[in-house]
């Protein structure tokens, strides 16, 4: 696993921001092995941000995508977030590692809060593997890190679309010999701030429980990055 990025902002300018994004963190998991997790050197800059995530200097738009939630019913991503401190994560559940880690530390991280702090924020799960993440299996395995998480199932190739912009990289699932499946994602974290719904801040896998309780803090009150 890579070393701890300094909190710093990211020098991402035009067509180059999606392909350093998209680069920044791509996790291959799979029920037999660990994870791995590639990064390429970008330049940095001093930020007076009050945030410790990397601060984005490329602002993504919230991706216009309507799956389905934990209940069955269609959950428009854009109209059901709008003006809502929102972190975005792409994964499954059978990930023996890095999903279950990053939307555990995110649940403890939200534990933190006051119950008034935690309804502020919406933290959204998006299967990369629908077809095993049915609405009941991704509710169960969302409740065990954070009850009112969202958790989005359904069309794979609707979910590539929608994290492609985002330079997130997402694979078709491949079922191994011995019955597991290794879904290769990207594993970054988005958070989106409500003053505009866009994508401000980026927490790769190894961000910590207090990274995220100290930015989740600042999320709830609106501050601006």
């Amino acid at each position: 696993m890579p070393l701890a990025m300094p909190h710093k902002k990211l020098r991402l300018l035009g067509a180059a921001a999606l392909a350093l994004t998209a680069a920044l963190s791509l996790s291959a998991c799979g029920s037999g092995g660990g994870s791995t997790d590639g990064t390429v050197k970008v330049a940095k800059e001093g930020s007076n941000s009050p945030y410790r995530a990397t601060l984005l200097t490329k602002h993504f738009e919230k991706p216009d995508l309507v799956l389905s939630d934990t209940s069955g019913q269609p959950y428009d991503l854009r109209k059901q977030t709008a003006g809502r401190p929102t972190l975005l994560f792409f994964g499954y559940t059978s990930c023996p590692d890095v999903c279950p880690t990053t939307m555990g530390d995110i649940g403890v991280a939200m534990s933190k809060l006051s119950p008034e702090d935690q309804k502020k924020i919406d933290v959204v799960f998006v299967s990369t593997d629908p077809v095993r993440d049915t609405p009941k299996v991704l509710r169960t395995w969302l409740d065990s890190m954070g009850k009112s998480f969202v958790g989005l199932t359904g069309d794979l190739e609707k979910v590539k679309a929608a994290a492609k912009p985002l330079g997130i990289m997402v694979e078709d699932p491949i079922v191994n010999k011995d019955g597991s499946v290794t879904s290769t994602h990207g594993a970054q974290v988005l958070a989106f701030l409500p003053s505009d719904d866009k994508a401000h801040l980026l927490y790769l896998s190894n961000s910590s429980v207090d990274v995220y309780a100290h930015d989740l803090a600042l999320l709830a009150k609106g501050v601006a990055a």
